[in-house]
C-alpha cells in the first residue's frame, strides 16, 4: 500500500513536477511475467525514478546499511525504504551475496520485476564500468529476460554526497529485452557467466553512449580515494606536522 501511495500521492507528483521525466521504450517491459531490469547507476535517485513511470511494482536489491540505522530516523528509513519497494542485501562475504542472489531469483520466479545494478555500486564520475556477474546468474536460474535500462540526469539531481535534490530533466531509455534462454541450465559456468554480463555491459553502453570502462567502479573508488590520500599535504595528516 505505501509504495502506490508514495508513487500516485505523496512522493510522485512532486518528483515530476520537480524533474519532468521521461520515459523511451516502455512497451520493452512485459505486462506480466518475471525480468530483471538491469540498469546503470548514477544516483540514489534511480530507485526513485524508474518505478515513478513503469506501471508494475519494481523490487530492487538494496544494500542492507540502508536499512539498519538505529534510532527513529533509522525506523522511518527503514519503513521508507521498504514501502518504495527495496530488500535489503548482505554483500559483505560469499554467503551474504549467495543469500542476495537467492532472494532476486525467488522474487523472479514468483513473477516479479527486479531491478539491479551490474556495477555494483554507483559510478563515481558517470562513466559505465565492469558489470559483476551475479546479473547473469539471476537471469539463469530465474529463467528469465535481462531489460537493459539507461538512467540520465539523475547525478544531476541527486550528486554524489548531496543531502537536498535539485531540478533537473531526468530521462530514462528501456532497450530490448535480452533473451539467454540458449545458455539456461549452465547457470555455474563461469565463462558463460562473464559473457552473458559483458553482453548485458555492452547494450548499456550503446543505449546510454557513456564510455565504458573496463575495471569494476567499486575498484575505481578505492584507486581515487588512494590517490587523493597520497596528494593531501602532509600537515592535514593527524599525527604529522609540516616542515
Amino acid at each position: 500500500m505505501l509504495y502506490w501511495l508514495l508513487k500516485f500521492v505523496l512522493l510522485g507528483p512532486l518528483l515530476r513536477l520537480w524533474c519532468r521525466p521521461t520515459i523511451e521504450g516502455r512497451e520493452n517491459i512485459p505486462e506480466h511475467g518475471g525480468a530483471l531490469l538491469a540498469s546503470n547507476h548514477l544516483a540514489v535517485a534511480d530507485s526513485f525514478f524508474l518505478p515513478l513511470l513503469v506501471r508494475r511494482r519494481i523490487t530492487f536489491m538494496a544494500k542492507r546499511e540502508y536499512f539498519t540505522q538505529p534510532g527513529l530516523v533509522g525506523w522511518l528509513k527503514r519503513e521508507f525504504f521498504y514501502g518504495i519497494g527495496q530488500v535489503p542485501v548482505d554483500r559483505g562475504s560469499g554467503s551474504a551475496a549467495r543469500a542476495a542472489l537467492d532472494t532476486g531469483i525467488r522474487l523472479l520466479r514468483e513473477n516479479h520485476l527486479v531491478g539491479i545494478y551490474p556495477e555494483g555500486t554507483r559510478s563515481p564520475d558517470g562513466r559505465l564500468f565492469k558489470g559483476k556477474t551475479g546479473v547473469a546468474r539471476m537471469a539463469l536460474e530465474a529463467e528469465v529476460p535481462v531489460i537493459p535500462i539507461v538512467m540520465i540526469g539523475t547525478d544531476k539531481v541527486n550528486p554524489i554526497g548531496s543531502r537536498i535534490w535539485r531540478p533537473h530533466k531526468v530521462r530514462i531509455k528501456i532497450g530490448e529485452p535480452l533473451t539467454f534462454d540458449r545458455y539456461f541450465g549452465m547457470a555455474n559456468d563461469r565463462f558463460i557467466q562473464r559473457s552473458m554480463t559483458d553482453e548485458i555491459m555492452y547494450a548499456l553502453m550503446e543505449l546510454s553512449g557513456a564510455v565504458y570502462v573496463d575495471m569494476y567502479a567499486a575498484k575505481a573508488k578505492e584507486d581515487a580515494a588512494a590517490q587523493a590520500a597520497r596528494s593531501r599535504p602532509l600537515a592535514s595528516v593527524p599525527g604529522t606536522k609540516a616542515s
